[in-house]
């Protein structure tokens, strides 16, 4: 990408790349490009544009798999083991274990999980998100504007990035022979 990249195309596509590396089981990296975009668009507007983009991903998610996640663990209720430490420490403070794990390189997924398995609320789901995620954007976004990396080593961060999720879905698909 261009560095002239105008401030309303460069938040639009901020905002759709949040949208789509944090939707779901999305399997591309968001870090580059909070950095990327940091001393484009700005500390605290690439924090506030990556974190709508993300809640507005957080808030597909639980619409869309929340009941089924909730379905699934009624129908496994009598063969669930017994409650792991996430699980107890979600029942306990779900807002700061779904906040923590958005700040932190933590997997969120995990946490997601638990969130539309106990059927935490959805607007407090999307706050934790926030609250989690806009302090990690805005290191992120600020550590773009004080090291000023070349897109190519972005790029490549990236592709590092992606290594090991491509790893775990290369394991998931068993072999055609």
């Amino acid at each position: 990408m261009s560095a002239t990249l105008s401030p309303a195309l460069g938040a639009t596509v901020l905002f759709v790349y949040a949208f789509l590396s944090n939707v779901a089981l999305a399997v591309v990296p968001h870090e580059p490009a909070v950095i990327w975009f940091g001393p484009r668009l700005g500390i605290l507007a690439t924090a506030a544009i990556a974190t709508l983009g993300t809640v507005a991903a957080a808030w597909v998610d639980h619409r869309l798999f929340a009941t089924a996640v909730d379905r699934l663990a009624n129908r496994r209720a009598g063969a669930m083991p017994p409650p792991s430490l996430a699980r107890r420490w979600f029942s306990r403070a779900p807002f700061a274990v779904l906040a923590a794990s958005g700040v932190t390189p933590l997997p969120f997924f995990p946490f997601k999980l638990l969130a539309f398995a106990a059927r935490y609320p959805r607007d407090r789901y999307l706050a934790a998100v926030a609250a989690g995620r806009l302090p990690r954007y805005l290191l992120l976004a600020w550590l773009g504007v004080t090291v000023q990396l070349p897109f190519w080593a972005l790029a490549l961060a990236g592709v590092l990035l992606l290594i090991p999720t491509l790893r775990v879905f290369r394991c998931a698909i068993p072999n055609a022979n």
